[in-house]
C-alpha cells in the first residue's frame, strides 16, 4: 500500500499521507513517496494547486521512532523532501486535519497557506528529544510568528492548539472539522482559475530571496541533529519512549 495517495479534481490535486494506524508518522518510505509525488505534480503541467492533509485523524505524528534506523527507504529521503517543497513552483496548501508532531508542524512554515481544524493542534518535540529543529523552522517560524513566540514553541516542546497557532499566524484560516478541506479546496479553486503563470511568476520572486538561506538552513539543522543524535539526552528520550514512560535528563551534562 501507498504510504501517499493523491487525487486530482480540475486543476487541484490533494494529496494524502497514508499511514493512518501510525498517525500517518513520517519514515523514509513516506518522506520518498511524498517527495516523488511532489515532484511528479510539479512537472506534470496540469495542476496550478497542490492540497496536502492527512489521512484518518491526524496530520502527521513527525518521525516514525518506532522505525529509528529504518534502512527501507533511501537514506536521503528527508532532504528529497525538503528540496521537493523547496522547489515547488506552485501553492502548496497545507490542510491540518488533525495533531500536527515534529516535521508534522515543521512543514507549516513551509507551506504557502495553512488551514486547521478546530481541534488540530501542533508539536516540536525536538529538545524533548535532545536534538534541535528541522525543516527550516529556525528561520520559517520567526518570520512567521515573531521570535519570542517561535523560540517558546522550538524550545518549550509544548502543544499548540489551532486557535493559538491562528493568532501566532501559523495558519492563515481556522475551520470547524468537517469543513476543512471543503475551505482548503475552495481556497484552492480562487487560485486554479488564475493565470497559472502569474501565480508561479509571483512564488518565485517571493521565494528567491529566501531560497539560499533556507538551504543553508537545512544543511546547518541537519548537522546539528547529526551532533546531538545519540547523544546522552537522546538516548535517553528515545528509551523512554519505547518504555512507555517519563524521560530523566536530571543528571545530563550540557
Amino acid at each position: 500500500m501507498s504510504t501517499v495517495t493523491y487525487e486530482d479534481i480540475d486543476r487541484i490535486r490533494i494529496i494524502r499521507l497514508n499511514r493512518p494506524d501510525a498517525l500517518n508518522a513520517f519514515n523514509s518510505t513516506l518522506m520518498a513517496e511524498l517527495a516523488s509525488v511532489l515532484n511528479d505534480t510539479a512537472a506534470n503541467g496540469t495542476t496550478n494547486v497542490a492540497i496536502l492533509t492527512g489521512e484518518g485523524r491526524a496530520f502527521s505524528a513527525g518521525a516514525d521512532l518506532a522505525a529509528w534506523g529504518d534502512k527501507s527507504g533511501p537514506a536521503n529521503a528527508f532532504d528529497l523532501l525538503l528540496d521537493a517543497i523547496l522547489d515547488f513552483p506552485i501553492p502548496f496548501i497545507v490542510a491540518v486535519n488533525g495533531l500536527g508532531v515534529g516535521i508534522g508542524a515543521t512543514i507549516v512554515g513551509l507551506a504557502d497557506l495553512t488551514l486547521m481544524a478546530e481541534s488540530a493542534r501542533l508539536k516540536c518535540p525536538f529538545s524533548s528529544l535532545g536534538v534541535t529543529a528541522e525543516a527550516g523552522s529556525t528561520i520559517t517560524f520567526p518570520a512567521l510568528m515573531g521570535r519570542q513566540r517561535a523560540n517558546w514553541f522550538l524550545w518549550a516542546a509544548e502543544w499548540m492548539s489551532a486557535r493559538d497557532c491562528y493568532d501566532a499566524g501559523l495558519c492563515i484560516e481556522l475551520t470547524s472539522d468537517d469543513d476543512l478541506m471543503t475551505r482548503a479546496l475552495a481556497r484552492a479553486e480562487v487560485l486554479a482559475k488564475l493565470p497559472t503563470s502569474s501565480i508561479r511568476k509571483t512564488k518565485s520572486l517571493m521565494m528567491e530571496p529566501i531560497k539560499d538561506a533556507l538551504r543553508a538552513q537545512f544543511t546547518a539543522e541537519n548537522k546539528g541533529l547529526a551532533e546531538l543524535s545519540g547523544s546522552p539526552a537522546n538516548r535517553e528520550a528515545i528509551a523512554a519512549f519505547i518504555e512507555k514512560r517519563e524521560p530523566d535528563f536530571s543528571g545530563l551534562s550540557s
